[in-house]
């Protein structure tokens, strides 16, 4: 199935694409003393990601934070779950020409789920627990600060695993009557040793059972876009291994604080977390 893509367009400098996964095409950079700028209808959203063309050799920023940009001029930019309401996204081409524009972030609605009958000691952790988890999230935190020049980021991403939809982004858990942080991931459950595959090509910055999210693989797909998979129960890929999209990195799971087998799905762009659902095909 062929996602089609609007644009939003800066024709001498900048081509920012909403989110949905899709490679932008290389486009010829025309001559301009008054570029226009055009904007599609989606992709500017709270948790999402979109992916640009500027001009090669340009600069980019948004909110006056530098932007990587591939020698092709391509580029990934996201929003986090509390964006908005607007963004400031800038370019300057080589020749010193600059265009900028303020977008503005489609605020969302997020539900509220309730689990109850967690062990306690997974919604309390308790001194020792509390230690391993502040060196887990340095850990992960670290990860979240790659921002390597690997082409994968703008491929058409695959469904990683088939299953039901139990978990979406964005929505705020409540457990054991205790409010917790946003989800900020998709859950698929299916049953444990279901498949789990890469949902595009990459590098493996983490392959580890950690506290909450048990048996975990993050890879890197290239300008601060990274995946996650969660509550796996094998990982068969090991840290600093590249891997193809679709090839099969573990299984399905129930390690870590969870209520039954399901993969947790992340995307981020760098340390914003993204809604990794309209990156993916119809299941």
């Amino acid at each position: 199935m062929i996602i089609r893509r609007s644009f939003l367009a800066l024709p001498a400098v900048l081509a920012a694409l909403p989110s949905c996964a899709r490679r932008p095409e290389a486009q010829p950079v025309a001559a301009s003393t008054a570029p226009q700028l055009r904007i599609g209808p989606q992709g500017l959203t709270q948790g999402g990601l979109a992916f640009g063309q500027a001009a090669p050799g340009s600069r980019v920023t948004l909110d006056g934070k530098p932007v990587q940009v591939a020698p092709d001029g391509r580029f990934a930019i996201g929003f986090s779950r509390d964006a908005g309401p607007t963004a400031r996204l800038a370019a300057t081409a080589p020749g010193g020409a600059t265009e900028q524009r303020e977008l503005a972030i489609t605020r969302r609605e997020w539900d509220v789920q309730r689990i109850n009958g967690l062990p306690s000691a997974m919604v309390t952790p308790n001194a020792r627990q509390l230690e391993r988890i502040n060196a887990e999230r340095k850990r992960i935190a670290a990860t979240r600060r790659v921002d390597s020049d690997l082409p994968y980021f703008t491929e058409p991403f695959i469904r990683p695993a088939p299953g039901r939809i139990s978990g979406v982004y964005g929505s705020q858990r409540i457990l054991n009557g205790e409010p917790r942080a946003p989800h900020l991931g998709l859950d698929i459950a299916a049953p444990t040793g279901t498949p789990v595959a890469a949902m595009g090509g990459g590098r493996v910055l983490l392959a580890a059972d950690l506290y909450f999210t048990g048996n975990t693989i993050i890879l890197d797909h290239g300008h601060g876009v990274t995946s996650l998979y969660a509550h796996l129960s094998a990982m068969n890929v090991s840290e600093g291994e590249m891997v193809q999209q679709g090839a099969r990195i573990g299984a399905i799971g129930a390690t870590g604080r969870v209520t039954g087998p399901h993969l947790h799905l992340g995307v981020n762009w760098l340390a914003t977390a993204l809604d990794p659902a309209p990156l993916l095909p119809p299941a």
